[in-house]
């Protein structure tokens, strides 16, 4: 006998931890704890007696961190000694007063940055533009280190107006991406010309630049040039603010953020000045006031009040410039500086926007309107270009305006006769909860606007987003849906009517319930069908879809509501419809709490999830089929019939036939049918009746039939094991046995590299660890009848004996290994576990000898196995693998081997020999485990062990 006996129930009780009681008192390991701190304060050089404290806190804190506020005086004094961390510390500091300086009107305000690139991307043209570039003079390059300042001064304004008597080349026919090209450049030439000190060459650019604000030539480009040329004017403001201020840090300590002019030194003040001075000497109005403005911060310098005072003479100067439309550009450039820079002068940038209300009769003028004829563009497209101006000037006006200032507005408008594009800019403005409250006011001036320069539409577009964001009166609600959709059904262009539909579907479904929502989506289908205009609108059409998703989350309800399958049916190009149903998936499966079985919900998510997976083909990435196969696996997942088991299997039955070409889904359907079974077996609580037996032999079997159908060989040989411990659990025996050997015949087919996440690996790991976990099933299988004694292990022992392992690999000795493990278990007079209602074979046998015998050769086939391999790893370069897999078998004999066996016992010696032989040993583990012999043999019954560590000699490395 090879085994030696075991009796798990007393292995398991002195395997068990000694209770001692114990009295923990206010003791409790989840306790905060608390720490008791002693301060003392020793006597100062005054005299004053000392005095302590004791204070508790659940969290220490650092008192020289508290006291400091994070100012280390050390570090400071080291940094006033090293140059290098003062220049660092002046950066840090200057970063930090921009960032403050840029934060000062708070995160909720809308930067000027979030709308460039929009304002870049909509206004766009094809017609050929024309740029003046500064050719550099060469005036002034005579001077030498010893002129007089006077004859500096004249130099420099002969280069200045050097610039206006024709030192500009002009590029004709550019086109728009060359304009943009050019404008780069320019920026680029004043931060070099910057660099390299050449000041004056800097302001001639920015000038330069300026004048291009004045042309006009081509209408539908201006807001684009104002952005790119602003661009380069907030440039120059930042080198010359950053120039002085570098001119202000005495004995290297930077300035505060909140400076006052008086500490600043007077060459600062002097540069400040000179600059002004330069400004104020250019000719033309615009470039004068713009380059002004880009530099209205450095008024800080000089005085308190320099800001407010510049504010409205700079407003008043945009008086003289004739055109409407550069006129309104120049309002939002000093109203994007006076926000930057003074955000508190709310009364300047009002002044700036009622002196525009005043002129703004000049855009129906008859200058405007030559202008217009000449250039071939309509009035509604002129007025467009307006938009991103007045959207600012009123956007900086309403930031934390008093709800008072709006009905200012109304009242402004309606004196300019409703005027449509200012109550456009109105409703964009100011903050959506006073809108909202004065929705009807709004739609009434709506409704008397004159339609012919900006369409009525789009307002109602702007009063529909407000309303997505706030609230109207209760009482007003329906009757403001009503009035809207009286004007958006009457449009007749598709695109117009999407735009506005897309908004108001959100306020519909906010406020309303499915008999509105059913009716807007019917009126979309109606207006986009004709033409398929829908296949211009996918981007607004799943907008849509978005909104309803996201306020109608009972799923039920919104598969009753009528028309919402014929609205997904208007998505016929396959990317857009398959990006819909994943949305509508990800919403079911985040908003679904329960399971479900309405026959509506199944239906529609069916032929959704019907829609994904048929957009599987050859190239569809990986990526995309997990997404896919994970929100078609949750689906299935949330599908429940209760205790109607039939109904259950005939759902996963029909998913199977629609989704075979995901194999996740396959893998998910047969985990879900194996639980099915045992769900059964648990109703039954394990006794089945003959239409209960039957039905979890379905299950097997639909188990049995689909994992043939998955490419992934170890999912298939991980999926029969698992069906088949399903079908052991519910007496299906001959079913489990047919799983059983389905895995056997599949091990020879495991490839020796497998793909994980992507990249290829060995499959001997994974293989080792799924057949390890295949022994510890057999040990419960019982034989069958008509087969030999131990068929399955016998099979399995001859598959892995004919698999071709690699030479450099040990694993097939640590599977022999373990199947020793199961031989011994399988020798026990009670096995250390048990299926319900499943004779195993220690009740088949009873202990039988011819049994035991079978076993006994077994072992001794598996053993010479070992040895002859442990034999061949007897060169030099596998000495080490020789020296582990030997200690690692005698530890497996030790376990599990009766030592009692003389030949088993030598045996034991000779591989404790071998491990130690060459000098490979671990030293460490050996100790350990011949401390573990002696103390065994110090337990009944096992006095042999005593012999056995007086035969285990330690050998030194040496």
């Amino acid at each position: 006998r090879h085994a030696r006996s075991r009796s798990y129930v007393t292995e398991s009780e002195g395997c068990k931890l000694e209770s001692v009681p114990l009295d923990f008192g206010d003791y409790h390991p989840l306790k905060p704890i608390t720490v008791t701190e002693s301060k003392t304060k020793k006597m100062n050089r005054k005299g004053s007696t000392s005095s302590t404290s004791s204070s508790s806190s659940s969290s220490i804190m650092d008192p020289l961190s508290s006291v400091l506020d994070g100012t280390d005086p050390l570090s400071l004094f080291a940094a006033a000694a090293d140059p290098v961390t003062t220049t660092a510390t002046m950066d840090s500091t200057r970063k930090k007063r921009d960032k403050d300086d840029s934060s000062a009107v708070g995160s909720d305000f809308e930067p000027w940055s979030s709308k460039r690139g929009e304002i870049l991307a909509r206004y766009t043209t094809t017609e050929k533009l024309s740029i003046n570039l500064y050719v550099g003079s060469e005036k002034g390059k005579t001077a030498t280190i010893g002129s007089a300042v006077s004859e500096k001064v004249r130099t420099r304004l002969e280069e200045l107006d050097d610039l206006e008597e024709g030192s500009q080349k002009e590029l004709l026919n550019l086109t728009q991406q060359d304009y943009m090209n050019r404008i780069e450049e320019l920026n680029q030439s004043l931060k070099d010309a910057w660099s390299s000190d050449q000041k004056v060459k800097a302001l001639k650019i920015v000038i330069q630049c300026s004048k291009l604000l004045s042309d006009t030539t081509v209408i539908q480009f201006y807001p684009s040039k104002f952005v790119l040329i602003t661009d380069i004017l907030d440039t120059f403001g930042k080198l010359v603010y950053e120039r002085i201020l570098s001119m202000c840090v005495d004995n290297r300590v930077s300035l505060p953020d909140n400076f006052s002019p008086e500490s600043i030194n007077d060459t600062a003040k002097e540069t400040c000045l000179n600059w002004f001075f330069k400004i104020a000497s250019i000719r033309e109005l615009i470039p004068r006031f713009y380059v002004e403005a880009a530099i209205l911060k450095c008024n800080k310098f000089l005085s308190k009040t320099g800001i407010s005072e510049c504010l409205p003479r700079l407003t008043s100067m945009i008086r003289g410039i004739g055109d409407p439309l550069v006129a309104v550009y120049a309002r939002a450039y000093l109203c994007r500086v006076g926000m930057e820079v003074a955000p508190q002068l709310k009364e300047s940038l009002n002044k700036n926007f009622f002196d525009f209300l005043l002129t703004f009769k000049q855009i129906h003028g008859d200058t405007v309107q030559n202008q217009l004829v000449v250039q071939c563009v309509e009035i509604p497209l002129y007025l467009t270009l307006y938009s991103p101006a007045i959207d600012w000037i009123l956007q900086c006006i309403a930031y934390h305006a008093p709800e008072v200032l709006l009905t200012e507005m109304m009242e402004r408008c309606k004196k300019l006769g409703n005027n449509a594009l200012l109550l456009n800019s109105v409703m964009s403005a100011f903050r959506a909860e006073f809108i909202a409250a004065r929705s009807m006011d709004f739609i009434g001036m709506i409704k008397e606007c004159d339609e012919s320069g900006f369409p009525k539409h789009l307002l109602f577009r702007s009063l529909g987003l407000n309303l997505a964001l706030a609230d109207p009166p209760e009482n007003d609600r329906l009757q403001i849906l009503n009035e809207a959709w009286k004007v958006i059904t009457k449009l007749k262009n598709p695109q117009d009517y999407i735009n506005c539909a897309e908004v108001w579907v959100e306020y519909t479904c906010r406020h309303f319930k499915k008999r509105e929502v059913n009716t807007v989506l019917a009126d979309v289908i109606k207006h986009m069908t004709p033409d398929r205009a829908f296949e211009d609108a996918y981007p607004q059409l799943q907008s849509i879809i978005q909104k309803v998703i996201t306020y109608i989350h009972d799923f039920s309800l919104l598969f009753s509501v009528e028309k919402f399958l014929p609205f997904l049916d208007m998505f016929q190009k396959e990317n857009v419809r398959v990006e819909v149903c994943k949305c509508i998936m990800e919403s079911f499966i985040k908003h679904q709490q329960e399971s479900t079985k309405d026959p509506v919900i199944l239906n529609a998510l069916l032929h959704i999830c019907k829609t994904m997976h048929d957009s599987v083909n050859a190239l569809t990435l990986e990526d995309e089929k997990r997404t896919l196969a994970a929100l078609i696996n949750g689906f299935i997942k949330m599908v429940s019939f209760g205790r109607d088991f039939e109904q259950q299997l005939s759902f996963y039955v029909e998913a199977r036939s629609m989704f075979c070409n995901l194999e996740p889904v396959l893998v998910q359907l047969i985990h879900s049918v194996n639980q099915l079974a045992m769900e059964t077996r648990k109703v039954m609580k394990g006794n089945h009746s003959r239409k209960t037996a039957a039905f979890v032999r379905a299950c097997v079997a639909f188990c049995f039939i689909t994992i043939p159908s998955l490419s992934s060989i170890f999912t298939r040989l991980n999926l029969y094991l698992h069906s088949g411990q399903v079908a052991l659990a519910n007496q299906c025996l001959s079913q489990a046995d047919a799983f059983f050997k389905a895995a056997v015949s599949l091990v020879p087919e495991v490839p020796k590299m497998i793909s994980v996440d992507g990249k290829m690996r060995p499959s001997d790991a994974f293989l080792l660890e799924f057949l390890c976990n295949f022994f510890s099933t057999l040990l419960v299988v019982p034989d069958h009848p008509e087969q030999g004694v131990l068929f399955l292990v016998r099979g399995l022992l001859n598959v892995i004996q004919d698999y071709t392992w690699e030479d450099n690999s040990d694993d097939k000795i640590r599977i022999y290994t373990n199947v020793l493990h199961l031989l011994s278990a399988m020798t026990q007079e009670a096995y250390i576990y048990h299926v319900d209602k499943v004779d195993s074979n220690d009740s088949l046998y009873g202990g039988d000898s011819k049994f035991l015998a079978e076993i006994n050769k077994l072992c001794e086939t598996v053993i010479a196995q070992i040895l002859d391999h442990l034999k061949t790893l007897g060169k030099e370069e596998t000495l080490k693998r020789q020296s582990q897999l030997a200690l690692y078998f005698f530890n497996t004999i030790l376990a599990h081997g009766d030592l009692r066996n003389n030949k088993l016992n030598q045996l034991s010696v000779n591989l404790w020999n071998l491990a130690q032989k060459h000098g490979f040993a671990d030293t460490k583990t050996m100790v350990k485990t011949l401390d573990y012999i002696k103390r065994r043999s110090k337990q009944p019954e096992m006095s042999h062990f005593t012999d056995l560590a007086l035969r285990l000699p330690l050998q030194s490395r040496t």
